[in-house]
């Protein structure tokens, strides 16, 4: 009887994990069926622009509604640009408020100041739009960009990337405003990878003598090199889909400049800005291939870390 019983709990068992793994499969898929149908949908939206213009699409920075020519170089070149503002300024930010918390912040303020780091994450973009473009682009105007035209703006090889107009806002701007946004976010994912180290391989590390550099250097950062380039790749994916605040703050001209202090365009804002008056089919085309690029762009930087992370993964116990 008992052996009976048994047997039909651990059918009854082997039937619900199956059951269980048949629903988490599902869910995997309905996910990828997602991706697909978005990426289909987007890819039937741009048929008409993409049979008009072809790969010239990609080439022209001509956006003239009235006389139907349109061209993807401007909104490409202000969303890479914007984005790797954004990185280059946010990152070692995140990376140093990060350190603080886990390594030297007193025990008192770890929760405080790890709160407030966290709420800025739950500010609405167009917050930061409003306040970047009514309070940070004129006084960005007015006492920074004349300093920065002035003493860079002459400088060989970079001189040209500091060039236009004093007005505050451009595509520099904009950069910056991602930067304050995108800080939350890669300083909390490093914040929780870096408090998931052991704290005896960081003792062991103290006590043969390093500094707290070198035990970040050589223990903190090979222990979670994956949770890092995660949360970077996270604040990368929010600065390059951001609308609302880019769309403040960039100028949204469609003439094509490398001045950083230039007006510019971004995907994101050209979307916002033109897909609702959008008439004629040429022209809502051209905008549904804008984020057919978009989507391009994600995935391809997504591929790219991914493949940094199996790279890292390799030379995982090799010497160095």
């Amino acid at each position: 009887m008992e052996n009976t019983q048994n047997a039909a709990h651990l059918k009854r068992q082997m039937l619900l994990d199956a059951l269980f793994r048949l629903l988490t499969r599902s869910f995997a898929f309905l996910v990828l069926a997602l991706l697909l149908g978005i990426l289909l949908s987007l890819l039937i939206g741009a048929l008409p622009s993409i049979k008009h213009f072809g790969w010239g699409f990609l080439t022209s920075s001509d956006w003239d509604p009235v006389a139907e020519k349109f061209g993807a170089v401007v909104p490409i070149f202000g969303t890479l640009v914007t984005s790797v503002i954004a990185l280059l300024i946010g990152v070692p930010i995140s990376f140093g408020i990060a350190l603080f918390l886990t390594e030297l912040c007193p025990p008192f303020l770890k929760r405080p100041l790890g709160i407030a780091v966290e709420l800025l994450a739950g500010i609405p973009s167009i917050i930061y739009g409003m306040w970047g473009l009514f309070v940070f682009a004129p006084l960005f105007g007015e006492y920074v960009q004349p300093w920065v035209l002035d003493n860079m703006g002459s400088l060989p090889l970079v001189g040209f990337l500091f060039q236009g107009a004093p007005m505050g806002i451009g595509m520099f701007t904009a950069g910056l405003i991602l930067a304050i946004m995108v800080i939350p976010f890669i300083a909390s994912v490093m914040r929780d990878v870096f408090e998931v180290v052991p704290p005896m391989l960081k003792e062991s590390a103290y006590g043969l003598g390093g500094t707290t550099w070198e035990v970040v250097r050589h223990v903190v950062l090979p222990y979670t090199k994956t949770g890092v380039v995660g949360g970077i790749m996270l604040g990368l994916g929010r600065a390059l889909g951001e609308t609302m605040a880019v769309t403040f703050v960039i100028g949204n001209s469609s003439n094509f400049s490398t001045g950083l202090f230039d007006a510019g365009n971004s995907i994101a804002s050209t979307l916002a800005n033109e897909f609702a008056e959008a008439n004629g089919e040429l022209y809502l085309g051209s905008l549904i291939e804008l984020g057919l690029i978009l989507f391009f762009i994600t995935f391809v930087v997504l591929a790219c870390s991914k493949l940094l992370l199996l790279r890292l993964k390799k030379q995982e116990g090799r010497t160095s």
